[in-house]
């Protein structure tokens, strides 16, 4: 069975002794194709970006990341692989740049959080007198 559009070989086998047809021998067969490479079509980053507007959207970077995004999809049904391609990597950029923001933030509220519940817990550590 050949997938549709592609095209079929019949291959006459031959023994190793020169003999044609008739069973038996090694039999060597030699193919080769020249393949073809699809072009990659640009990535527009939509369902990260969806989730950067939804979870993540330190300075609005989640929406204008999703502007980009439908933009970069827009381009590549319109057949503008270039623009796609632009639009495509600068939503990348910035849903890159709303995930370290996210993490940032994170960080930095675990750290106070740590200091001020060890602080309560323990006052005296830090020179209280009370």
């Amino acid at each position: 069975m050949h997938p549709a559009g592609y095209p079929t070989e019949n291959v006459q086998l031959e023994r190793s002794d020169g003999y044609r047809g008739a069973p038996g021998g090694t039999t060597v067969v030699q193919y080769s194709t020249v393949a073809t490479v699809a072009p990659v079509a640009p990535s527009d980053h939509v369902v990260w970006s969806i989730c950067s507007f939804i979870h993540m959207n330190p300075c609005c970077l989640g929406l204008v990341a999703l502007i980009f995004s439908i933009k970069a999809r827009d381009r590549k049904v319109a057949g503008d692989v270039e623009g796609a391609r632009s639009y495509g990597s600068t939503a990348c950029y910035l849903n890159i740049a709303a995930m370290v923001l996210v993490f940032i933030m994170i960080l930095i509220f675990i750290i106070t959080l740590s200091v001020v519940l060890s602080q309560v817990t323990n006052p005296g550590s830090y020179g209280y007198r009370g």
